[in-house]
């Protein structure tokens, strides 16, 4: 029987994609409250490259769900607690620890499972920390080049960086790129597994991949706010589709290989 638009491997199929959420007041109508958010922005990318969003809320969520899922995003956001990571905390430092306890669940619980993760920003900082990594709590104390990742509050930098040759950056986006960007925290020592795959020429590590497994990669830069560009979310998609595909019909073929990934 052939598969309808809504189930894997049917050709309208939109892949179920998991977004971290948080805690923020927000307002509607007549009332003030905390409310469970996502940027639109990720929301939107995530439906513009041909993906179905369904948002995480930051507590409840038990990471068994993902086995419900063909991908996980974990979004952008305040500072990981320095605590997750055996350091002390910078002045600089400001962080909400039981957001990170649900984003470094939710972020083993899909390395555990296979299942296709892109980290964006924060994320990409709690996945390098989910795998024994360290940050640079705040840039400009070892860069004097900082200011260009965050030039004021509330607005985006821009970063041009140079991808590896051979890896899924480099496949999707080329040799170079640029994005908006919004950050004062970087990936310092990178976690075994990971692999720096796009630098910015004042060194800032840009992008790192799993080694082997399944496809994960972690970006420092902002690529929702760039829709003119959305080669990054439909690689995602795409990967998510696949891998929907490949559970839908049995065991799952070539998660081990990276060239299965991106063609």
């Amino acid at each position: 029987m052939a598969s309808s638009a809504s189930e894997p491997g049917g050709p309208g199929y939109r892949p179920r994609i998991g977004l971290t959420t948080y805690y923020q007041e927000g307002s509607w109508g007549v009332w003030n409250s905390v409310a469970a958010i996502v940027p639109g922005a990720y929301v939107e990318a995530v439906a513009a490259a041909g993906g179905t969003p369904v948002l995480l809320p930051p507590v409840g969520t038990d990471p068994s769900v993902l086995k419900l899922l063909d991908g996980l995003i974990v979004i952008g956001g305040t500072d990981v607690d320095p605590d997750f990571y055996g350091a002390d905390r910078h002045e600089e430092t400001y962080s909400q620890p039981s957001r990170d306890e649900h984003d470094l669940a939710l972020t083993r619980a899909a390395l555990d499972q296979g299942l296709p993760l892109f980290a964006i920003c924060r994320g990409a900082q709690i996945l390098n920390v989910a795998l024994g990594g360290t940050l640079i709590q705040h840039l400009p104390d070892v860069n004097t080049e900082a200011d260009q990742h965050r030039p004021g509050p509330g607005l985006y930098g821009k970063v041009q960086f140079t991808t590896t040759p051979g890896s899924r950056c480099h496949e999707l986006l080329g040799e170079t790129a640029w994005s908006p960007c919004y950050h004062h925290q970087a990936l310092d020592q990178v976690a075994e597994g990971l692999q720096i795959t796009a630098r910015a020429p004042d060194g800032t590590i840009e992008a790192v991949e799993t080694t082997s497994g399944p496809w994960v990669l972690g970006v420092q830069f902002h690529p929702e706010e760039n829709r003119k560009d959305p080669r990054l979310f439909e690689g995602f998609i795409e990967v998510a589709r696949r891998f929907a595909d490949d559970r839908d019909a049995g065991p799952r073929i070539g998660h081990d290989r990276k060239d299965t990934f991106i063609s």
